[in-house]
């Protein structure tokens, strides 16, 4: 402001300071200032200045006059302030997200229904969590080389690489060379392996556990004179192989094509629970989920709409697309099953598994497996035990209470033979029962 006044003072002095002159002019170049004598009235300002200093006068009024706030100020300050702390409570409860379980908040394990999903190594036996599991079995296998390094080197090529359709081409590649030597044991040119040869290079040599097998079948890495050329390369070559150990190859080969991915065996966590009315609420931790931060967020905006989405008529189209979206959220079900003395029997499944897994897993824990039985779904949904459904293609994800029901034409015959069923779950599950809380 200071400045806009100054640039007012030099525009009343340049007006006031006379005639222009050329810089021509023989006369002096120096203007010479008017003289104005002692006590003159002062030079009434330009129309343009008088006008720039009202505009700033009216500015700096503005700017000191206070606001009167009305009403609607009051609203919008209210507004602004609750829209505010939503925002700080939705970012604290987002920093609270499990981001690589699953996106759904840490809470104290010793309030879920089952403190979480754990697999056992069939190598090994461990338990293991989700986080443990893959790193475990890639140490497992690669201990087994000691033993058995055919055995080994093929959990490798299936369980090290996910792209199924490579690790085919790859089978493919070493049966052929397998078979040629097979076919044609007395000629060299079969027995070597040019490591650099184009189809060696793009379908086997980027398969972990493929130079393994290869090495483990007899052939060794030597280095032979490349023809024309004063170099060497690199070549695995098989030594000259006897009958019988020509025929061993043929059966390591076929180990190698029906191979399959050491996978960890998802455990069950059979639990026995006394009768409780608890038997209905559940409380999931994150392993169960299959939801990202960011798909977190979409579940909860999602929220909104539910009241909206039901008051309207909606197709059947849109409602298998939002029971598949609903499927996919889990990866895991759990389950119990009341049985007729109102104990709880439960379980953790893969959500995809087929409703024959449960069937097997209840039969496993009774006294007379042989008997049969039925299960009820939430609803009175019959399940069959020899459907093809998925669990969660039975609306049962992510949890759900069955009930269970002797079979009723044989238990009809076992009461007429005068006989009874007492006890229904193994001895040793009894002995373990807790209290559902």
């Amino acid at each position: 402001m200071k400045k806009f006044f100054d640039d007012i003072k030099k525009d009343i002095k340049f007006k006031s300071a006379g005639p222009g002159k050329k810089l021509t002019d023989d006369r002096s170049s120096k203007p010479q200032a008017p003289k104005v004598p002692h006590g003159a009235p002062r030079k009434t300002p330009t129309e343009g200045a008088e006008k720039a200093g009202a505009a700033a006068l009216a500015r700096i009024e503005q700017q000191h006059r206070p606001v009167l706030k009305t009403s609607q100020d009051a609203i919008r300050n209210q507004v602004k302030l609750e829209l505010e702390a939503e925002a700080a409570a939705t970012a604290a409860s987002l920093k609270n997200t499990d981001v690589e379980g699953s996106g759904v908040p840490q809470k104290d394990l010793s309030c879920f229904s089952v403190s979480g999903v754990f697999f056992i190594c069939p190598l090994t036996g461990k338990t293991l969590t989700k986080t443990e599991r893959e790193m475990h079995i890639k140490e497992a296998i690669l201990m087994r080389f000691s033993e058995d390094a055919i055995e080994a080197s093929i959990m490798m090529i299936h369980t090290f690489n996910k792209d199924k359709e490579k690790v085919k081409a790859a089978v493919d590649v070493i049966s052929k060379y397998v078979e040629n030597i097979c076919k044609n044991p007395t000629e060299e040119k079969y027995r070597k392996i040019k490591l650099s040869n184009k189809v060696f290079q793009e379908k086997v040599s980027g398969i972990e556990g493929s130079r393994e097998y290869l090495q483990a079948l007899g052939f060794e890495s030597t280095l032979l004179p490349v023809d024309g050329e004063d170099r060497t390369e690199e070549f695995l070559v098989l030594p000259a192989q006897e009958s019988e150990a020509l025929e061993q190859m043929k059966a390591h080969l076929e180990r190698l094509q029906k191979g399959e991915p050491v996978r960890a065996k998802l455990d069950r966590q059979m639990q026995v629970f006394r009768p409780s009315k608890h038997a209905t609420h559940f409380q999931l931790p994150p392993d169960f989920y299959n939801l990202t931060a960011e798909e977190l967020k979409r579940e909860q905006q999602l929220k909104s709409e539910i009241v909206e989405r039901n008051t309207m008529l909606r197709t059947k189209a849109m409602r298998e697309k939002d029971e598949q979206r609903e499927r996919r959220k889990y990866n895991y079900v759990l389950l119990r099953v009341r049985l007729p003395d109102e104990n709880i029997l439960q379980g953790t499944f893969l959500a995809w598994e087929r409703v024959a897994a449960l069937y097997q897993f209840v039969r496993d824990s009774l006294e007379n497996g042989w008997q049969p039985f039925e299960l009820m779904a939430p609803g009175g949904q019959k399940l069959k035990d020899e459907e093809e459904l998925a669990l969660n293609e039975c609306n049962l994800a992510p949890a759900a209470l069955l009930t269970f029901s002797w079979d009723a034409a044989v238990q009809a015959d076992i009461a007429a033979a005068g006989g009874k069923n007492v006890i229904l779950l193994k001895a040793a599950l009894l002995e373990n029962i807790k209290t559902l809380s």
